[in-house]
């Protein structure tokens, strides 16, 4: 009984802390549509309703975060590092970047948004196949890229490598292709590697990243944990970029 009554006041504390995170947009929305705009909220019970629904999400999803995926994805990292099989090690982060952002639903948004501008921008056929094959196409090429960048920010946390000559270096190189992607995927390009930093892959990157550095000796979590995010923002951009030199 004891454990249960406190793991409903750790939840009642989590809402809290999600009511709290999110009272500054609901002042701002309340101020600009009372005072500037002068005009009542439409739909209160709707909307109220709504916030709830947002509350507990928040709620459940940060609870989810804490007792699921930052454990399995510190314990699967301290396990691999143990295990000492490099092969294994960088297949495994390769999967999960592949695996986590195909799951991202933002992703599928922006790719699905961007197939139907393109077919009505003429640049695919504007039938429900093509658009299909150029979101998927889309998808596959941002979580293959996510999939070497976890490899390659795994290889710096093994390696020890100073992560901002790759972080610069990196840019370079989208800045290079810029010049020579077409126009109509650049846009596209940059907001992919927005996306692929979302609710599923970045807990269980960090994780990864985090538990790996725990678990190597000589490599300090705060330095060298922390990273595969950034890896994982740069090179769909540069994927991106290139699938569209080949497709149009």
């Amino acid at each position: 009984m004891t454990d249960m009554k406190q793991a409903m006041i750790a939840l009642l504390r989590a809402m809290l802390g999600s009511l709290r995170d999110l009272m500054p947009i609901i002042l701002v929305i309340t101020f600009f549509q009372l005072v500037v705009l002068q005009e009542p909220l439409p739909h209160l019970a709707t909307i109220l309703f709504g916030l709830v629904l947002v509350i507990l999400g928040l709620t459940f999803f940060i609870f989810g975060l804490e007792m699921g995926l930052f454990p399995i994805g510190e314990s699967m990292a301290h396990a691999f590092a143990k295990k000492g099989s490099v092969f294994w090690l960088l297949l495994f982060s390769f999967c999960l970047g592949f695996g986590t952002t195909i799951a991202e639903p933002a992703l599928t948004a922006i790719a699905d948004e961007a197939a139907e501008v393109a077919a009505l921008g003429g640049i695919i056929v504007n039938d429900s196949a093509s658009q299909e094959e150029y979101a998927n196409g889309l998808r596959i090429t941002v979580a293959l890229s996510v999939g070497v960048a976890i490899v390659l920010g795994v290889l710096r946390i093994l390696k020890g490598w100073p992560i901002q000559y790759l972080i610069i270096g990196g840019y370079i190189g989208v800045v290079i292709l810029t010049a020579f992607a077409p126009e109509s995927i650049i846009g596209v390009a940059y907001d992919s590697g927005g996306v692929t930093t979302s609710t599923i892959t970045v807990p269980l990157v960090t994780a990864l990243g985090v538990g790996l550095a725990s678990a190597i000796k000589g490599r300090n979590p705060m330095i060298d944990g922390f990273g595969l995010i950034a890896f994982a923002s740069l090179l769909p951009m540069m994927f991106v970029m290139i699938y569209g030199m080949v497709i149009v």
